[in-house]
């Protein structure tokens, strides 16, 4: 739900190849027709290989010509999570313009986080802050600490922490099996940010920042026990 405005979400377009823009594509294309634009050729060849369903598109983010050429106007959600925060903050205000109801732009300043209302972004999302933004507490069985929602996606946002020594710690994220629709998108530790890949491994004390579709919450909350 957008505001007072039911959406029904089909189309989604992806701005930012990276590992973060990856794994969102890998998490929605499953529900959603998912388009993804990358600059880099080398790396729109590899997430062609890498994603099943979604439509990799080579092409600078900030070309307004070459986004609505591949159907923004027909998209209802946006989410740009390239690189520079600038350019996500500009795309996700021209996508608003040209008529798209969910804007998600990722940024590395908090200080964007407190224009957000008013520059006409519907989400602003800092990794950092995921962490220091308890919006909803939840009493649930795993280690959790906070709970969002990306609103007029299913996919909600939850960071968990590990607490202790487990299976969690003692292997790379690509050995963990993760639920098919989660995937972990961030984790703090200590001072540091990182967007883990395939090698990452977890430590206790790390705060895991998951996003998952419902059907896939309590297989995560019972990996955080």
């Amino acid at each position: 739900q957008i505001g007072r405005k039911q959406v029904d979400v089909k189309r989604i377009m992806i701005v930012g190849g990276s590992g973060l823009g990856y794994e969102t594509a890998r998490l929605l294309e499953q529900d959603y027709q998912v388009t993804l634009v990358e600059r880099d050729k080398d790396r729109c060849r590899l997430l062609s290989e890498l994603l099943n369903d979604t439509l990799v598109i080579h092409g600078d983010a900030s070309d307004i010509d070459l986004l609505r050429e591949e159907g923004l106007e027909d998209m209802q959600v946006f989410i740009a999570v390239t690189a520079n925060s600038e350019t996500n903050i500009i795309t996700s205000l021209m996508a608003k313009n040209y008529g798209v109801a969910k804007t998600i732009a990722r940024v590395e300043n908090k200080e964007y986080t407190y224009i957000s209302q008013n520059i006409g972004v519907d989400t602003l999302i800092n990794v950092k802050l995921i962490a220091a933004n308890n919006i909803f507490r939840y009493v649930r069985k795993g280690r959790v600490e906070a709970l969002t929602t990306l609103h007029g996606v299913e996919a909600e946002v939850i960071e968990f922490v590990v607490a202790k020594e487990n299976r969690l710690t003692r292997k790379k994220l690509r050995d963990l099996h993760l639920p098919q629709k989660a995937l972990i998108g961030g984790v703090i530790r200590g001072e540091e940010t990182f967007i883990p890949n395939g090698d990452f491994q977890l430590q206790v004390g790390d705060k895991v920042i998951v996003f998952a579709m419902p059907e896939a919450i309590p297989a995560i909350e019972k990996m955080f026990r």
